[in-house]
């Protein structure tokens, strides 16, 4: 896929305030600082697209944008660790699981996972989540190039043996680096063979 447009398009507080749209939609989600808005910025080829900040938590609404006039990215608040209020980690919670179980143009969660840990908790909890609600995902590992290939493969090694222990078999699974663009060409590639499918062709 070649990405000739990638444009903001709005932010919604609620699920209720995305745009009304019959356009397929990808989600981006991850624990906090796992390198979300660096991604997004790789795949789309905009630097200044997502804003990206050394402060987790700094995504706190549903962020919306057209990509090529066809099918919409869309960034979601990070789990996890941010120095936020419970109050404020509750509400923002409670924002994402609405989208991912209300919002129909839903077609796919891409899962950011970084690389340079062991299996955590939390990513597997929300992972486990998705698939107890049906919403389809994708494993994305990211900052691939912060550590060796051998402890690349040891960690992801790692990742699917934890998870085929609820799974009976793995989603789709990527490795990817905002900083040398790795991965950048089978991600895309899959949203065009996934949107392929949705229009039939």
């Amino acid at each position: 896929m070649k990405i000739k447009t990638a444009e903001f398009l709005i932010s919604s507080a609620d699920y209720k305030g995305c745009p009304d749209t019959k356009l397929p939609e990808f989600a981006f989600i991850g624990r906090s600082n796992v390198g979300k808005s660096s991604l997004i910025n790789m795949l789309m080829g905009n630097k200044s697209l997502a804003k990206t900040s050394g402060t987790p938590g700094k995504t706190q609404l549903i962020n919306h944008f057209i990509v090529n006039e066809k099918w919409y990215l869309v960034d979601l608040p990070g789990y996890g660790y941010a120095k936020v209020s419970k109050n404020q980690r509750d509400k923002w919670q409670k924002l994402i699981s609405n989208y991912l179980i209300q919002r129909t143009a839903l077609t796919l969660v891409f899962v950011l996972l970084d690389s340079r840990l062991e299996p955590q908790k939390i990513d597997l909890e929300f992972m486990n989540w998705c698939g107890e609600n049906q919403v389809p995902f994708a494993m994305v590992f990211t900052k691939i190039d912060k550590l060796s290939s051998t402890e690349l493969n040891r960690n992801l090694a790692k990742y699917k043996k934890e998870m085929l222990k609820t799974w009976e078999e793995l989603p789709p699974l990527f490795t990817t680096s905002a900083t040398s663009a790795s991965g950048k060409e089978p991600v895309l590639n899959y949203i065009t063979a996934v949107l392929s499918q949705l229009s039939g062709v």
